[in-house]
């Protein structure tokens, strides 16, 4: 079995593989313009954040009906599961889906069914946390927080993603408040792309209570020693940060130099079928590119179930962290 952990930093749309496109397309209508699954797979190789952006938001044009989300979420969770992961708190787009027409209950409501059976079919924990398009309006969040009120009982907390250049979290922070005043958790994606006054700006204007990425306040020692000083946690996603140029090459992130400064940093997945790896895939990564010893995965752990918001389940937060501290690491291809 591999190691236990939680997913903090997922989107649902980002696991969406190919060949469930495919199937879904042919279940919807939809024609996609790639010949098959291959060829779809090979767009997958794109430069940057905003042309995975283009191809992630032309292949969702195929989740129309709750039976889709409902499928998407399940293909996930079997994926997960299978590397260890014990509890995931999922993201997702409802601009995204709105603007095509597909109504708030539909992709709540679908989301909910796979989540609402994920701890008896998968042995998963799950809690949801809707995001709001950071390259959209602030009034855009502000309607799309209204449209989630009849939805509020099956969503934990929001969030704030997409692409992050000339989109500072401040922005937000009308809709931020709203959220706060409605007792929702709050996170939002800072200092990836952007600058490190964007991490301090999530905290101070947001009041969030993750910072998802974050690894370039690694530039600025006071926010680092803020960071430490407050517990904040980051939800790093290293094969992403690769895969969009955020670091050249694996062997270059500065998740180790994260954890020596004191960081309560966690690994994640982020897109996982677009960036090439699951959560126990991005552990076995950074195991091998960055030298991270058992110990040091299993704090990464630890630090997952710490960082999630299981404040409601304590006991179930405590039953994870003794898995954790059980686990025996056997064999190389099991530090995932």
């Amino acid at each position: 079995m591999p190691l236990p952990k939680a997913e903090l930093h997922l989107h649902i749309e980002g696991t969406l593989e190919p060949e469930l496109a495919f199937a879904l397309a042919a279940r919807n209508g939809v024609t996609l313009p790639y010949a098959d699954t291959e060829e779809l797979r090979e767009a997958y190789l794109f430069e940057d954040l905003q042309s995975f952006l283009n191809l992630y938001y032309r292949l969702m044009t195929v989740l129309r009906t709750e039976e889709d989300f409902a499928d998407l979420a399940d293909a996930y969770l079997a994926r997960a599961a299978a590397q260890g992961v014990r509890h995931a708190e999922i993201f997702f787009d409802p601009q995204a889906h709105l603007a095509r027409g597909v109504d708030m209950g539909v992709v709540v409501g679908g989301l909910s069914r796979a989540l609402g059976r994920s701890v008896e079919t998968h042995g998963v924990s799950t809690q949801l946390i809707m995001c709001f398009l950071r390259d959209e309006s602030a009034e855009s969040a502000l309607t799309t927080l209204e449209a989630a009120r009849p939805h509020l009982d099956r969503i934990t907390g929001i969030g704030l993603d997409s692409a992050e250049v000339g989109h500072p979290p401040a922005k937000f922070r009308e809709v931020y408040e709203a959220a706060a005043a409605l007792g929702l958790r709050r996170v939002a994606h800072a200092g990836e792309e952007g600058p490190p006054s964007y991490i301090t700006q999530a905290l101070d204007e947001l009041g969030v209570e993750r910072i998802d990425h974050g690894l370039r306040c690694m530039e600025d020692p006071e926010l680092v020693e803020r960071l430490v000083r407050e517990r904040v946690p980051l939800t790093l996603c290293p094969l992403s940060n690769v895969r969009l140029r955020a670091v050249d090459v694996l062997a270059e992130h500065p998740l180790p130099a994260m954890l020596d400064a004191g960081l309560l940093c966690t690994v994640n997945s982020d897109d996982p079928a677009y960036f090439g790896g699951y959560a126990g895939d991005n552990f076995r990564a950074v195991h091998e590119a960055l030298g991270l010893d058992r110990e040091r995965l299993r704090l990464l752990a630890r630090n997952s179930f710490l960082a999630s918001f299981l404040e409601h389940d304590e006991e179930r937060r405590a039953r994870y962290l003794a898995e954790v501290e059980a686990y025996e690491f056997t064999a190389a291809d099991e530090v995932a």
